[in-house]
């Protein structure tokens, strides 16, 4: 009998039953001995457009209890060599953005007095900020691939400096990532000005716009970026915007030509090996998805990320 934990068999108890856990894996209230944890972030008040992330984790998981533990495309096996459980939801503030960062952060300080890799279930991408901060602190500036409509290096909305669309600069400004090891994925749609992107390429950001990707394979695209990180820490954060809405309609701020579902597999998959030491998946808004086929997209990716992890066993 296995030693590690394993998601309940479909075959032992109907996948419409069972716990509201990430792939029905046990619930764990304390960290120690695991090797990687997924965790809910229910956060929607720093999102500009459309509301509805705060639903994601719970839809997410839902979601999740289709997925069998073994990769049949790769032969991962992850819940063979790391020790996995979901820790459940972040206690935030759902009346104020501010608490709510400052929760998460505090919260992931906490988590990382354990050797674990956590990987966060969201939520709106202004999550990322106080994870980076926190992972920072116990890492040092990190390698980021970010995946994503969207630049997020907005200096402010509305006034506000820490929303999902001013990220990425302050995770700069902070010194929280490495510029020059730091991917942006899948970018497209209008802006405000020629030079939207342009800033941000210009701290040493390299940018993939999506056009850029259509009708090819970007396997080579992510193997090299995979070399170009070496083994520096690295951070993964995947909007599910930067899907198209053909495939990913669930989201709050869609934007057409995006990238499609193999394309994320394949990108995914071609980071195996980078030292991946944490991760998340954000802006899933399961009210604008009826059929649930966006959060089940968002929990495969969730999946295919745990397949990369660092020490993952191979069939």
């Amino acid at each position: 009998m296995s030693d590690f934990n394993q998601p309940i068999s479909g075959n032992d108890l109907a996948r419409f039953s069972g716990p509201n856990t990430f792939m029905r894996l046990p619930v764990a209230n304390a960290l120690s001995g695991l090797d990687a944890a997924l965790v809910g972030v229910p956060l929607d008040i720093g999102a500009s457009w459309r509301s509805g992330t705060r639903f994601g984790p719970k839809q997410i998981r839902a979601e999740s209890a289709m997925i069998r533990p073994y990769n049949m495309a790769t032969g991962a096996a992850p819940f063979d060599s790391l020790q996995v459980s979901d820790i459940g939801d972040l206690a935030i503030n759902t009346f104020s953005l501010s608490d709510s960062i400052r929760i998460i952060s505090g919260s992931y300080d906490e988590i990382l007095t354990n050797d674990v890799i956590p990987l966060a279930m969201g939520g709106d991408h202004s999550i990322t900020l106080p994870i980076l901060r926190s992972m920072a602190r116990k890492h040092g500036p990190l390698a980021l691939v970010h995946v994503d409509a969207h630049a997020d290096v907005n200096d402010e909305m509305f006034g506000e400096r820490e929303t999902h669309g001013t990220v990425f600069r302050r995770a700069y400004e902070e010194g929280l990532i490495l510029a020059d090891k730091t991917y942006q994925i899948g970018l497209r749609g209008t802006g405000y000005g020629a030079d939207d992107f342009a800033e941000a390429q210009g701290w040493g950001f390299q940018q993939f716009p999506a056009h850029e990707l259509w009708h090819s394979s970007v396997t080579r695209m992510a193997e090299e970026i995979r070399r170009d990180i070496g083994d520096r820490p690295t951070y993964v954060s995947y909007d599910i915007d930067s899907l198209d809405p053909a495939f990913a309609p669930g989201t709050g701020t869609p934007e057409i030509g995006g990238l499609t579902t193999p394309q994320a597999l394949e990108l995914i998959r071609g980071l195996k090996g980078a030292q991946i030491v944490g991760c998340d998946l954000v802006e899933v808004s399961p009210p604008y998805d009826p059929s649930g086929n966006t959060a089940l997209t968002g929990a495969n990716l969730l999946y295919e990320l745990l397949c990369v992890l660092p020490g993952v066993a191979q069939r």
